[in-house]
């Protein structure tokens, strides 16, 4: 990564960490799940308002590192006005983005491509995930907390 690309990546994650965007608990919501991260002790909650298949609304609330909020808040701004099936694509890129791996075909990331910096530091990629393995709980009206060491 150069030089100006990781500049701009802390820029992104200082902000969003900074003033997360959607952060707060969203009362109208329909769907929740609750995610850890023992590693790095990042808890947060995800809310969801879904209708008819489509994220009206996404909120989170709780406590982690930059990366981890960073991520959440990106991840919530991403995810409004797309479908459920919109939200595993974005998922499984995102998730190749950070991890290295090959990115499924037609995915666009926009600006949660920031994130991809995360890829050189292994240990970071759980706190990076998080916010998207809750997710994917919310979704599926999972219970109980979603752990990154049972995800990756």
């Amino acid at each position: 990564m150069n030089s100006n690309l990781r500049d701009l990546y802390q820029e992104v994650i200082i902000d969003h960490s900074r003033r997360p965007r959607n952060f707060g608990r969203l009362e109208q919501a329909n769907h929740r799940a609750e995610g850890y991260n023992p590693l790095c002790g990042d808890k947060l909650t995800i809310y969801l308002k879904v209708d008819n298949g489509v994220i009206c609304d996404a909120g989170f609330e709780g406590e982690g590192c930059a990366i981890s909020t960073a991520s959440a808040s990106l991840m919530t701004e991403t995810l409004k006005g797309k479908t459920e099936a919109e939200a595993y694509a974005l998922f499984a890129g995102f998730h190749a983005l950070v991890t290295g791996e090959a990115a499924p075909a037609a995915t666009a990331l926009g600006k949660l491509e920031m994130l991809g910096g995360v890829r050189e530091f292994p240990a970071r990629v759980k706190c990076a995930t998080l916010a998207w393995h809750t997710l994917s709980a919310a979704l599926h009206d999972q219970s109980g907390t979603v752990s990154t060491e049972d995800n990756l």
